[in-house]
């Protein structure tokens, strides 16, 4: 399992909107809501705008996004 990188909040962002199909819904302080809607189901998720976020808060990101690490790392690499 190779390790996850240094990220963004923004990066994040991008990276979820561009490859894995969410949509900005809002935006509340330094946290931003996304959201993408697959087979009838909402799926939400939060990512803070941080400089950058640490490996436990990208898994999390990741786990309410229903985004495998695997497939985050295939996409991101």
């Amino acid at each position: 399992m190779s390790k996850l990188p240094k990220i963004s909040g923004e990066e994040m962002v991008k990276i979820l909107v561009k490859k894995f199909g969410f949509e900005v819904s809002r935006q509340r302080g330094s946290h931003v809501t996304l959201v993408k809607y697959e087979s009838g189901r909402k799926i939400v998720t939060v990512v803070p705008l941080h400089k950058e976020l640490k490996p436990g808060t990208v898994l999390g990101i990741l786990k309410l996004a229903e985004i495998s690490r695997d497939e985050f790392l295939n996409a991101i690499s």
